[in-house]
């Protein structure tokens, strides 16, 4: 099993500086999702893999390496484009694969696992009991090599061509697999049946890996609830599901949990306690927003961009909790739906029986702001499509506010959102094009350590319509404290 160096795991913040994280490239799984099963897969949409792999996702990949391990690609640009290098640099079956262990590939740790006999008796036969495969299947997976047997755990297909199971295309979204808060690994328990093998994999490489021995006694996994498998299929509020994107570390003392479709309430009950009783934070909140695809978990709606800037959709605001433009009848009418309405609840470990509310999204922000992060600044908001209709919905749907801050200010959005732009331009940041940063990093002309309140544009035609944004295709590992 390969040795890595490591720095340990160490997150206290959305922002600062990020030193090294999770990552899954887009593998042949994306390329074999079908119109049929396409929303049971949790995708709306097929994307073709050829463009979002080079025509976008490189991109991220060159943008991470030059932050996080410079010595990866600076100067070998040319030769890393290479047409005829059939883009092996990013392949992680291949021998020419950039194996960083700042920017560290999931499907390389998945395969040094599998390099120890008795864990591949284990995986293959767990994911063989979980896809419901032949004792045949089982036998011909057992003789594969380690790297073959990582790519067909995660693609689902054998040679290219023979399908064994269904892939797991949301594998690239790594944010969701766990979240690190201050050293502990907090796993999830998927919310829907295409990610059980996701969450399965994850389980064992964190708890096999040399890269994680150390914290081995911090991994946390939320326990079901009693007798969960007599309750019927409908009373999900007793269900315990938790995905990364509704965890957010607003500081080392301050965890933020969403409770949203994919997060459930029990889950966040189950959190709160382990969480307190580890002494792994002092203070949890819990934004609880409305069930709708639309918004999947808290980091579609909101994500961090400075101490004193955010960035989040118009909907979730004091204007909109207050209804200000509304008549009597509407306020009246949109008032009774429960179901539709932000509820935001902070929970202290030293005085947990009496919780503080918030009215809205706004002013919890602003607390965090001033009073976690100590900002002395006007606390700002960048919004969702520059807050017009329907240029808000649009753009939330295509990850507006699912940003990535690889340091204070410097955050990775998609192209696509021209409205949420001009918001970012007329607070004062500069906006950038990913391909025209690459250029000039290697160049020489731009350091990545001198880089200050910038927007960089990924391109983002097929990567958006997966559903996800570089906030979801990331798991932070290490993070300077700011």
């Amino acid at each position: 099993m390969a040795k890595h160096t490591s720095n340990g795991l160490q997150v206290s913040s959305e922002i600062g500086r990020l030193r090294r994280l999770l990552v899954h490239s887009p593998d042949s799984g994306l390329g074999k999702v079908v119109p049929s099963k396409a929303q049971d897969w949790l995708f709306e949409d097929i994307v073709h893999l050829a463009t979002i792999r080079r025509k976008e996702y490189d991109f991220y990949t060159k943008i991470l390496l030059y932050f996080l391990d410079p010595e990866k690609i600076k100067g070998n640009l040319k030769k890393i484009d290479d047409t005829k290098s059939k883009r092996n640099f990013y392949k992680p079956d291949n021998a020419d694969f950039f194996k960083s262990d700042k920017v560290i590939e999931l499907q390389w740790l998945l395969a040094d696992i599998l390099g120890d006999h008795e864990i591949k008796l284990k995986l293959v036969s767990s994911v063989c009991a979980i896809e419901g495969c032949s004792y045949e299947t089982q036998k011909e997976l057992l003789g594969l090599d380690a790297v073959n047997l990582a790519k067909i755990f995660i693609s689902g297909t054998l040679n290219d061509d023979k399908m064994l199971f269904a892939p797991i295309p949301n594998f690239i979204f790594t944010r969701d697999i766990g979240i690190i808060i201050n050293n502990f690994v907090l796993l999830n328990k998927p919310a829907k049946k295409a990610r059980t093998r996701e969450a399965l994999i994850v389980k064992y490489i964190f708890y096999n890996h040399f890269f994680f021995k150390d914290y081995l006694n911090n991994i946390i996994e939320l326990p079901d609830t009693n007798h969960h498998f007599l309750l019927p299929k409908d009373v999900d509020e007793k269900k315990v599901t938790l995905e990364g994107g509704d965890v957010m570390v607003m500081s080392k003392d301050h965890l933020l949990i969403g409770v949203s479709e994919r997060t459930t309430m029990e889950a966040a009950h189950q959190a709160i306690n382990i969480l307190f009783e580890k002494n792994v934070v002092k203070k949890i909140t819990i934004v609880k927003i409305p069930k709708k695809r639309d918004y999947m978990h808290i980091d579609t709606v909101f994500t961090q961009v400075k101490r004193n800037v955010w960035v989040m959709l118009g909907v979730f605001s004091k204007k909109a909790i207050k209804h200000e433009d509304a008549d009597a009848v509407q306020r009246i009418l949109e008032g009774s739906r429960k179901e539709d309405k932000l509820k935001i609840i902070r929970f202290r470990k030293k005085d947990i029986e009496n919780p503080e509310y918030f009215d809205n999204l706004e002013d919890l922000l602003i607390d965090i702001s001033e009073n976690d992060l100590g900002s002395k600044e006007k606390v700002k908001f960048i919004y969702s499509g520059n807050n017009e209709f329907p240029f808000d919905a649009r753009e939330q749907w295509t990850d507006s506010c699912n940003l990535l801050a690889l340091k204070e200010g410097v955050v990775l959005g998609y192209d696509r959102n021209d409205k949420t732009v001009e918001a970012f331009k007329e607070n004062g940041f500069e906006v950038v094009h990913a391909h025209e940063l690459i250029d000039n990093f290697e160049s020489g002309k731009i350091d990545p350590d001198d880089m200050k309140d910038t927007l960089i544009l990924m391109p983002s035609a097929e990567l958006s319509r997966a559903r996800g944004g570089f906030h979801c295709m990331s798991m932070p590992l290490f993070r300077d404290e700011i």
